[in-house]
């Protein structure tokens, strides 16, 4: 057999370089495939160590359920593998005494008078509790991991045996914790930005003997308002809901903001409207909803930024709401068809945005990155809720 003419070496040659530009281009591709989110990048780089501890470096540095349930959301929405993986490590170690299958995950985790860091608060935190399983039991199915199918419905099977309760007079709800929210037999307290209803829908739907059809069922109910803005907290009992001042429980524990003395709308509240806006339209409840809350749209269509705070009668306590609040009713105006209102609203959080950290706002804030990925998340199409609540991500 005869070697290869130089003609036929030469064409080998590029036959051969051709084939590698075409792998390294389909390889690209494919590493491509999973688009990156920047806010995400930028929020672990401040705010996630390399254990998956999320630090809120606003509160003495402490570290809240919400804070890793929220962090496995966006992970799972970035297919942020890796990360997810430690944040769930790190709380079970740490904030479920080693053991999520055991027991509901402490919400607060800090450091203590003495010095040393450690668990501050052992009472687990409801909406927390039902991010986490949420995001677990979608992980499980969109990574294929059946550990976390099983851990994300253990949780929320924990959470509605402990936390969801019968109120006479208002139906089945979610209370934020299985201590301190009924004070005496006729008296329940609600906050009504812990029970999203896509998450409820998901329960729901997940398993049909649950209680959570029921819970969507009376959402409407326990989120109106005389006023039409949402409340931080409401008292639930015989003679309806109504809002009201944070209960002692919530008064004993550090919040976002030093607790109201009367009943407002303000941190909690946001998240409200937030939940309704990023729900299907078609999912149970959440029509009613936005009908029962109509003043923060009539507010917006005639102002440049959502209030701050809010009185019970409706009254605006403070016009001057941080970019967070900005980014939270995006969802809201879109549901509403208010499209000139939402585009003002993008703009204003774009303008807010710092070129170096990549964040919102001048100081960083915890809490409006929070609000501002779910938002922006939703706004740039990287998720949606299905009408079934199931996750919809842009990577798969």
């Amino acid at each position: 057999m005869q070697p290869p003419s130089n003609r036929v070496r030469v064409n080998l040659r590029r036959c051969v370089t051709a084939a590698v530009m075409v792998f390294a281009l389909l390889s690209d591709t494919a590493c491509r495939a999973t688009p990156t989110w920047p806010l995400w990048e930028s929020y672990a780089a401040k705010f996630v160590d390399g254990q998956g501890r999320v630090i809120d470096h606003t509160a003495q540095d402490r570290t809240t359920t919400e804070g890793e349930a929220y962090a496995m959301f966006f992970a799972l929405v970035a297919n942020d593998r890796a990360r997810f993986d430690k944040l769930v490590d790190w709380t079970e170690a740490n904030l479920a005494q080693g053991d999520l299958t055991l027991h509901l995950p402490a919400w607060s985790w800090g450091r203590a008078d003495d010095g040393s860091w450690r668990v501050l608060d052992t009472h687990p935190a409801a909406d927390a509790d039902l991010w986490m399983a949420y995001a677990l039991e979608e992980a499980g199915r969109m990574w294929d991991v059946d550990r976390y199918s099983k851990l994300g419905a253990l949780m929320v099977d924990r959470v509605a045996h402990q936390e969801v309760v019968l109120v006479p007079g208002v139906g089945t709800t979610m209370i934020p914790g299985a201590d301190g929210f009924h004070p005496d037999p006729t008296t329940w307290y609600v906050n009504p930005s812990y029970l999203p209803p896509s998450l409820l829908q998901y329960f729901a739907k997940n398993d049909p003997q649950s209680p959570w059809r029921e819970v969507l069922a009376s959402l409407p109910d326990v989120m109106a308002t005389p006023s039409g803005y949402a409340m931080d907290w409401m008292k639930a009992g015989g003679d309806g809901v109504h809002p009201c001042a944070p209960p002692a429980a919530e008064q004993d524990a550090e919040t976002h903001s030093r607790p109201a003395a009367t009943a407002i709308g303000s941190y909690d509240a946001i998240r409200v409207y937030l939940w309704l806006g990023l729900a299907d339209p078609k999912t149970p409840g959440v029509h009613r909803s936005l009908e029962a809350l109509p003043a923060m749209a009539a507010y917006m269509s005639a102002h440049i930024t959502p209030p701050a705070q809010v009185d019970a009668t409706g009254k605006i306590l403070s016009e001057e709401a941080s970019p967070g609040f900005s980014a939270a009713v995006l969802p809201y105006l879109h549901a509403a068809g208010m499209k000139q209102q939402e585009q003002l609203q993008a703009e204003r959080l774009a303008a807010t945005r710092d070129v170096k950290s990549g964040l919102y706002g001048r100081d960083g804030n915890y809490y409006d990155q929070n609000l501002a990925l779910f938002a922006t998340g939703w706004s740039e199409q990287r998720f949606r809720f299905e009408a079934d609540g199931k996750l919809k991500v842009k990577w798969k």
